[in-house]
């Protein structure tokens, strides 16, 4: 089972969305526990203070170290990246982070037993985070966001088909769209005309090979018009 756990200051967000679709299914199965934690319950002083203004100056407001420490600690049992057990893995969501894809999505289902997602927020979070727990620094794309928690739903969602018995069928993410590098094929279901419309017959002949191969060739040519640079 993957063990969920997600630091943020907003840990109302994420109540909801979970109760829906695979996510559900997963939970509800034993597959997935997913957590998310108020920060400011790792906060010392009378105002639960999480963030302070950045030396040097500037615009905005930074995520103060002690609480994300303190919360990675009490969810992890070490303070130090380097002490992690295998299987343990803290997750940065922020736009530095390297670029998340099905490849890294992958990667971390096959290495992780634990996750723990550190949602930024402002300015984002104060850099000694990132030097002494994080293990992985993730973008979900090349804009910026209010904070980490929509990145997060992403990343999670990705990551639970990834699970087995998630989905409905064992193959149902084996043949998605970039599993393979390249986009996924066309879909189509009833009815077979709509608004003179029709399904391409090679999908109606029954005609297995002659099926897969169209498919093939269909997944190639989406991939050429919509995202070239995959067939890089």
């Amino acid at each position: 089972m993957l063990s969920v756990d997600i630091i943020t200051i907003f840990p109302e967000f994420f109540r909801e969305v979970v109760e829906f679709g695979i996510v559900r299914r997963a939970r509800n199965a034993g597959l997935v526990e997913i957590a998310a934690h108020d920060l400011r319950q790792w906060t010392t002083d009378k105002h639960h203070m999480v963030d302070d203004r950045p030396f040097g100056g500037g615009d905005g407001m930074v995520l103060k170290p002690e609480p994300i420490f303190a919360a990675v600690e009490a969810l992890t049992g070490v303070s130090k990246r380097d002490e992690l057990p295998q299987g343990k893995r803290v997750v940065l969501l922020t736009p530095q982070g390297r670029v998340f894809d099905q490849a890294v999505a992958q990667e971390l289902i096959d290495s992780s037993s634990q996750l723990v997602f550190v949602c930024g927020r402002y300015e984002g979070v104060d850099e000694r985070v990132a030097d002494a727990l994080i293990t992985d620094e993730i973008s979900i794309g090349d804009y910026v966001l209010s904070g980490g928690e929509p990145a997060a739903l992403v990343v999670i969602d990705a990551l639970v088909r990834l699970l087995p018995g998630a989905l409905g069928s064992e193959t149902s993410a084996v043949f998605e769209s970039f599993t393979e590098g390249l986009l996924d094929y066309p879909h189509y279901t009833r009815p077979p005309e709509f608004r003179g419309m029709k399904v391409p017959d090679v999908l109606l002949s029954g005609n297995h090979a002659e099926i897969e191969r169209w498919r093939r060739e269909a997944a190639l040519d989406k991939t050429r018009r919509n995202r070239p640079d995959l067939l890089k």
